[in-house]
């Protein structure tokens, strides 16, 4: 655990528009995930009532599609943000390319899940062990689009569904397309259970307010840490 008294650094670490992806990608996603899992099971209610009270299935869908286009579009945006956004939000931290991200992943595994070490990560943002999940998660976000846009095609004549028309045929049919996006559900619900854990546990081990910075962008960085990564930035910037 790190000593609370060690002089500490506000430092401005995630920017408002990253923080209003993350709110808005987990509401979809929860959304999503409740919806979807009722689409794919849904419950026998209100049988013998007039069929205007038994609409509420067509509620649950037109809510799924709405989150759908929500999350399609807070994605791209992350995706372009991805270039644009301060140091911490950069692609180049998401895709390990160097050698010292990967001597970073295994110190994070070393620590989190073998806890055979208690070596300190320096990470301000992500550490490279969970910049590259998210890079992870990413791509499954991606394909999650894909196969839910793709089943989406053969039911509306909206241009953005219909650009995903390929794939159900090149998954070999509606029905393995169904059953990876149903996958893909319980990847999202399983990510999210580890994710909050985490989030709580490194909130707690390291004392740098990493809960609170996803509200309002701030971490508390020890100073000798923010030091050595504003020597490493600056280095960067000269080569």
């Amino acid at each position: 655990m790190r000593n609370r008294t060690n002089p500490r650094r506000e430092v401005y670490v995630w920017e408002l528009p990253v923080r209003v992806y993350h709110w808005v990608n987990a509401l979809c996603i929860t959304g999503l995930c409740v919806t979807g899992y009722l689409i794919g099971n849904p419950p026998a209610l209100m049988n013998g009532t007039e069929a205007y009270f038994n609409y509420w299935f067509g509620t649950i869908r037109f809510i799924h599609f709405v989150a759908a286009f929500l999350f399609f579009f807070n994605f791209l945006f992350r995706i372009y943000w991805g270039f644009v956004g301060n140091e911490f939000a950069k692609w180049t931290n998401f895709i390990p390319l160097k050698r010292s991200q990967w001597k970073e992943m295994s110190d994070e595994i070393k620590l989190d899940v073998l806890m055979v070490t208690d070596k300190k990560i320096d990470s301000i943002g992500h550490n490279s062990l969970a910049s590259f999940i998210y890079f992870i998660t990413f791509l499954i976000f991606l394909l999650q689009c894909f196969t839910g846009f793709g089943m989406y095609a053969a039911m509306s004549n909206s241009f953005l569904p219909k650009l995903f028309a390929w794939i159900v045929p090149l998954l070999g049919g509606d029905i393995h397309a169904r059953e990876l996006h149903h996958i893909l559900m319980w990847g999202f619900i399983l990510f999210a259970i580890v994710h909050v854990y985490l989030v709580f546990y490194h909130d707690y081990i390291e004392r740098r307010g990493i809960t609170s910075s996803m509200i309002g962008g701030w971490k508390f960085i020890e100073e000798d840490a923010y030091e050595r990564h504003d020597t490493d930035s600056k280095e960067k910037a000269e080569k």
